[in-house]
């Protein structure tokens, strides 16, 4: 499954893309606005890619319930990120978190190559800004707006509203203009559900793969790991990479995550075991014992 995304060219059969989260927000669950100000931002970017991230996205506005952001707001937060991270990095994959069809605008003008919307083309003009352009959209399942108070999670067979929902997105995106080789799938780990609808997913993420778009999760640091396993936010480093693994053992080709080195050193072993990537050095148990 070849993708060239940006200036990059993904073999998802035979790679896993490592994408690094980057919130220009105050308000953070993960960082609490660790990486707000610009020059924050960009240098976290920037030292992702020097990790080994293959791509990174910008947040202006987290998905959870809190105080509205502007749409001018939201376009300053990220524009100048992307901006900056293009300028410094044009081999970077750039990809922007939002719903809002006028900050992705601006946003590709400045140099996204991917706009990751939680809503899944909620905004009715979503899916035409991304059709007159050629950047990658991530349809991703949630229920209702982002930023709301909403009633408790309910399905009656999680994974099978999930897939319906993202097949409608997919169909409504080609019938947009935008071609099916630009649909990446994300299933919303934790978004409008909870930690049993999660893990029920997880279970099943292969029954998500089978749409055949790449897949992408994001499973880092989120309330379904804080609660399978007991641990308080920044605790989770290791429950996050037990997902993520789970995930790719399941089909999933691009992971969206918090701690990059530990990600990356994760994806890779986990490419060598699936014989996607051959071990780096070969010495051990290769050379003839010499007896003595």
């Amino acid at each position: 499954m070849l993708r060239r995304i940006g200036a990059r060219e993904f073999d998802f059969s035979r790679q896993v893309a490592v994408m690094a989260v980057i919130n220009r927000t105050p308000d953070s669950f993960y960082d609490k606005g660790a990486t707000f100000a610009l020059d924050r931002a960009v240098e976290s970017a920037l030292r992702a890619a020097d990790q080994g991230a293959d791509w990174v996205d910008i947040g202006g506005v987290p998905f959870g319930r809190g105080p509205a952001v502007s749409t001018a707001d939201e376009i300053e937060r990220v524009v100048p990120v992307v901006a900056a991270i293009a300028r410094a990095r044009p081999d970077l994959v750039i990809s922007v978190d939002t719903n809002s069809a006028a900050v992705a605008e601006p946003a590709i003008a400045a140099g996204a190559a991917v706009i990751n919307d939680t809503s899944g083309l909620g905004d009715p003009r979503m899916a035409e800004v991304l059709a007159a352009s050629e950047a990658h959209v991530v349809i991703t399942h949630s229920v209702g707006p982002p930023r709301a108070e909403k009633p408790a999670a309910h399905y009656d067979d999680v994974v099978g509203e999930v897939r319906r929902f993202l097949l409608e997105r997919m169909a409504r995106a080609e019938a947009a203009g935008i071609p099916r080789e630009r649909l990446i799938v994300d299933p919303g780990h934790d978004l409008d559900k909870n930690t049993l609808h999660t893990l029920e997913l997880t279970r099943r993420l292969g029954e998500i793969a089978s749409i055949g778009a790449p897949l992408l999760v994001a499973v880092s640091n989120k309330d379904f790991i804080g609660e399978s396993i007991d641990r308080a936010q920044g605790e989770r480093l290791a429950g996050s990479l037990a997902a993520m693994t789970a995930c790719i053992l399941a089909g999933a080709r691009i992971v969206r995550m918090h701690d990059i080195p530990a990600t990356v050193d994760a994806v890779r072993m986990t490419e060598a075991i699936l014989g996607m990537r051959r071990p780096r050095r070969l010495e051990h148990n290769t050379h003839p014992t010499n007896n003595v």
